[in-house]
C-alpha cells in the first residue's frame, strides 16, 4: 500500500490552533480578510473560497472553504455546497494546467477521529500527485520537497484560474 507522509505539518498538529480574538477558525478569519496575497487565497466565490495550505502534502495541496463557519456537510446551504463543488472543479483544473500532476487526492476529513485538524470548519482538499512524490525525503529526512514558493504556485493558480470561465 502506498503512503503519503508528510511530517513536517507536526509543527500544525501539536502547535497551537489558529483562532482569532472572536475566537473565529482560521478558515473563518481567512474568508473574512482582505489579504489574499499574505493568505495565498487563489479565488473567491459568493459563499466559499480556495487558499493554499500552509502546511500541504505536496505541492499545490489547495483547500475549499466556505466563508461560514460550519463543521458538517448537512450544515451547509445548497448554495455553498454548489458552490464549493464548483471551485473543487475549477482548482483541480488550474492545478492540471499548472502544475501537470500524475493524479490527485480529493476528499474532506469531519471530526477529529477522521483527521480533521480544524474541526469546527469544514474544508475540502485537494492534494496533487506524481509518481514518487513521497519517495524517501518525508520519511528518512523529515523534510518537505516542494519545488516553489507558495506566493508562486498561488500567483500561477490564480492566471490559470482567471482564464478558466
Amino acid at each position: 500500500m502506498d503512503s503519503l507522509h508528510a511530517p513536517w505539518r507536526i509543527q500544525y498538529i501539536l502547535g497551537p490552533k489558529q483562532r482569532d480574538a472572536d475566537g473565529r477558525s482560521l478558515f473563518a478569519a481567512i474568508g473574512q480578510s482582505s489579504e489574499d496575497l499574505a493568505h495565498h487565497v487563489v479565488c473567491r466565490g459568493k459563499s466559499s473560497y480556495a487558499v493554499l495550505n500552509t502546511y500541504p502534502y505536496n505541492a499545490g495541496h489547495t483547500l475549499i472553504c466556505p466563508y461560514r463557519q460550519v463543521s458538517d456537510l448537512p450544515e451547509l446551504t445548497d448554495e455553498e455546497t454548489m458552490e464549493m463543488q464548483v471551485l473543487l472543479r475549477r482548482v483541480q483544473a488550474a492545478l492540471r494546467q499548472v502544475m501537470r500532476p500524475d493524479g490527485f487526492n480529493v476528499g474532506l476529513n469531519l471530526g477529529k477521529v477522521a483527521g480533521a485538524g480544524i474541526v469546527e470548519h469544514l474544508h475540502w482538499h485537494i492534494v496533487p500527485r506524481w509518481n514518487g512524490d513521497t519517495n524517501f525525503m518525508p520519511v528518512t529526512g523529515s523534510t518537505a520537497v516542494l519545488p516553489e514558493a507558495l506566493d508562486d504556485t498561488a500567483a500561477k493558480l490564480r492566471a490559470a484560474l482567471a482564464n478558466l470561465a
